[in-house]
């Protein structure tokens, strides 16, 4: 096991529905896996430190009501990328980023995909890897994929989101979330550090949003968003 430090709770925690984590739909069990993928934001400084290309991933079991990011629910295949060439995007990007972020949807239900792309990143970037699952730390070590998964990343966020203990601080958007530092690379001064939102205007008119407490639109058009909203990165199946 590969813990180096303890969880930091922010606060009381609330018991966890007893869920399994889903099996992985039959395109990431091919031989060169797949990933199902939401959207890709190249750079962001509102999902934690520095700079960082965050990843979420589409497809998420768990439903927690309140959820930043519902459209990211469904397991339809949105945008399917293989790993390899996700990773050859990473590598366009890395020279000046300090990490990936890795956001859901759930990401530990694509897990043999998540897998692969963890190892090569450790094998061929310097990048720092901060997680954010719905799962406990526990379900994750309880898992065949997750005791490697977690020697592969600085920092877990962990644990469901409670609409009713909604609490954004830092990297957390509920009370009852954990943060897990399995290296020695962050610690909680550096999580607090990072901005509570942010909205960036692409070259190409695109607009995002993103981070653990963003602005609200209303009814605006922005309105559909979401918290973790990026517009549909042009990475596509090859």
């Amino acid at each position: 096991m590969c813990l180096r430090s303890v969880a930091v709770p922010i606060t009381r925690a609330t018991p966890e529905k007893d869920l399994r984590i889903r099996k992985a739909p039959p395109h990431e069990q091919w031989e060169d896996p797949i990933l199902n993928l939401h959207a890709i934001l190249p750079r962001s400084k509102a999902n934690g430190p520095g700079d960082r290309m965050v990843i979420w991933f589409q497809g998420c079991s768990l439903g927690c009501p309140g959820c930043f990011n519902p459209k990211t629910h469904s397991p339809k295949h949105r945008l399917l990328v293989p790993v390899e060439r996700l990773l050859r995007r990473i590598h366009e990007e890395c020279t000046d980023l300090d990490g990936i972020t890795i956001s859901g949807g759930e990401p530990l239900e694509q897990a043999p995909a998540l897998l692969k792309l963890l190892r090569m990143v450790a094998e061929q970037t310097e990048l720092s890897v901060i997680l954010f699952s719905g799962y406990t730390l526990q379900e994750i070590q309880a898992t065949e994929n997750g005791p490697e998964i977690l020697c592969l990343i600085d920092v877990l966020i962990s644990g469901r989101f409670l609409s009713e203990l909604r609490h954004p601080r830092g990297l957390l958007g509920s009370a009852n979330q954990e943060v897990h530092y399995l290296s020695e690379r962050y610690s909680p001064r550096d999580l607090e550090k990072t901005e509570p939102a942010e909205i960036r205007f692409d070259a190409d008119g695109r607009i995002s949003v993103s981070g653990i407490d963003p602005p609200q639109f209303g009814n605006s058009p922005f309105a559909d968003y979401g918290a973790h909203f990026s517009g549909q990165d042009e990475i596509t199946q090859e």
